[in-house]
């Protein structure tokens, strides 16, 4: 890693698909350059989504400490603009301590908001627009209100699940309102808050599926299955964490919809295809050196 030179850097982040080796390389480097971890990945911040987000355990962390995991009840909301504020707040403490933080995770937009100069303003609420949308919601249903947010600011629609009905109102608000979401958020997060560093990990795509596929066997056989149902037995449904991949696929399975070996094809599927919206967006998004993390052993 000498290659990357990373002494001289305030902030290093390890971003990549999911199974890319993302953790072993963190605390490879965390010992190396006395650092601490963030995390900055959108579901580990659950409690009870363990196995399937492919957290990582004590033994893995063999001692490095780790930040913003495991903090939020499965039912609770989370955005980006929460992330952004926590991690920033990690980074400065982390930094007066005179350890290096990094950031380490797969969701980009996590990484590229608490580097660069996004700011999350939102128009002033309109409380009568809220009410109508809201009595809206109340009529027609979630759908309905997602598909109207889809021909108003389709970009934000598409970031947005149907069922997180908080946001698409929200979106809703400002688009009514001349203020779309999707225009806001190009209009900053250019330029970057600290001298850092951003390592990309990126395997060949055949090794990268091989992987993504034994993951998958590998969180069954710890248990996947059943901590998914510990949270279906709570009658947690409908909610932000559930829409996880590992979690969705399992919940149909539970509902009946399918069996469960095609609720394992599924999510081996969705997982590969994350991965590659992964890797389109760190490269589109960020100045990244990118590795080859088999290349490295």
């Amino acid at each position: 890693m000498n290659e990357l030179q990373l002494q001289d850097k305030e902030v290093i982040a390890i971003v990549g698909p999911t199974a890319s080796g993302k953790t072993a390389l963190s605390i490879q480097l965390a010992k190396q350059l006395n650092g601490e971890i963030i995390n900055g990945d959108s579901m580990q911040v659950y409690q009870g989504l363990d196995i399937g987000t492919a957290k990582v355990t004590k033994e893995e962390m063999a001692g490095v400490p780790h930040h913003l995991l495991s903090f939020l009840a499965p039912t609770a909301d989370f955005s980006v603009a929460d992330f952004q504020c926590l991690a920033r707040e990690k980074i400065a403490d982390i930094q007066q301590r005179g350890r290096m933080p990094i950031i380490v995770g797969g969701t980009g937009l996590y990484v590229q908001a608490a580097l660069y100069d996004f700011r999350f303003t939102e128009a002033k609420i309109d409380e009568a627009l809220r009410l109508t949308l809201y009595e809206e919601l109340e009529a027609n249903g979630p759908l309905h209100m997602h598909q109207k947010l889809e021909v108003l600011d389709a970009q934000t629609a598409q970031q947005i699940h149907p069922n997180n009905t908080r946001r698409v109102v929200r979106a809703l608000e400002m688009a009514l309102t001349g203020e779309k979401k999707s225009t806001t958020d190009k209009q900053q997060g250019n330029q970057p808050l600290y001298n850092h560093a951003i390592i990309g990990l990126d395997l060949p795509r055949e090794k990268l599926y091989e992987r993504i596929n034994q993951r998958v066997d590998a969180m069954m056989a710890q248990g996947l299955l059943q901590e998914v149902e510990g949270l279906y037995n709570q009658g947690i449904r409908d909610v932000q964490a559930i829409q996880a991949i590992g979690y969705k696929e399992i919940y149909a399975y539970l509902d009946g919809q399918c069996t469960l070996d095609e609720a394992l094809d599924a999510l081996k599927q969705n997982s590969r295809r994350y991965a590659k919206r992964q890797l389109t967006y760190f490269r589109n998004k960020m100045d990244i050196q990118f590795i080859n993390p088999l290349a490295q052993t």
